[in-house]
C-alpha cells in the first residue's frame, strides 16, 4: 500500500511541475507589442509597393520584406525560446482574409489600371496581422494554462 501512495504522490509533483512549466511557456509566448506592429508594418510596405508598378520599388521591397521576416522569426525564437506555427481554423481565417482582400485589389490594380488600391489592400492586411497576431498568441497562452 505504502508504494502506491509514493508513487500517486510522485505523480501529483510531476503533474503540478509540468502545468509550472506550461504556465511559465504561456508567459513567453506572447510577443511583445512591437512583434505584432513590426510584422504589420512589413506586409503593409511589401503590398504597398506594388501601386508603384515598378520592379525598382517593389524588388527592394520584397527584400526588406524577406529580411524583415527573418529579423523577426530570429527574435522571437531568442525571446521565446521556441517557434510556434499557425494551423487550422487560424490558418484558414488568415487565407480566406488575404483571398478576399487581394483578389479584387489585383484586378481592380491590372483591370482597371487603379494602383492606389494595393495601398489600402496593404493597410487592411498589415492591421489584421497586428490584431490577429495578438488575438492568436494571447489564445496560444490561454490554451497553455488550460483556460480554453
Amino acid at each position: 500500500m505504502e508504494s502506491n501512495r509514493l508513487d500517486r504522490d510522485d505523480a501529483t509533483a510531476q503533474l503540478a511541475a509540468l502545468q509550472a512549466d506550461r504556465a511559465a511557456l504561456a508567459d513567453r509566448v506572447v510577443p511583445p507589442w512591437w512583434y505584432d506592429v513590426a510584422l504589420g508594418l512589413l506586409l503593409f510596405g511589401f503590398l504597398a509597393s506594388y501601386a508603384f508598378d515598378s520592379l525598382w520599388v517593389t524588388f527592394p521591397a520584397t527584400l526588406v520584406f524577406c529580411a524583415g521576416l527573418g529579423a523577426l522569426v530570429a527574435a522571437y525564437k531568442r525571446v521565446t525560446g521556441i517557434w510556434v506555427n499557425i494551423d487550422g481554423p487560424h490558418l484558414a481565417l488568415w487565407a480566406a482574409l488575404v483571398l478576399v482582400v487581394l483578389g479584387p485589389a489585383f484586378v481592380i490594380q491590372k483591370a482597371f489600371d487603379q494602383h492606389w488600391v494595393m495601398v489600402v489592400a496593404g493597410a487592411v492586411l498589415g492591421i489584421a496581422v497586428t490584431l490577429f497576431g495578438r488575438h492568436w498568441s494571447r489564445a496560444y497562452a490561454a490554451e497553455l494554462r488550460g483556460e480554453q
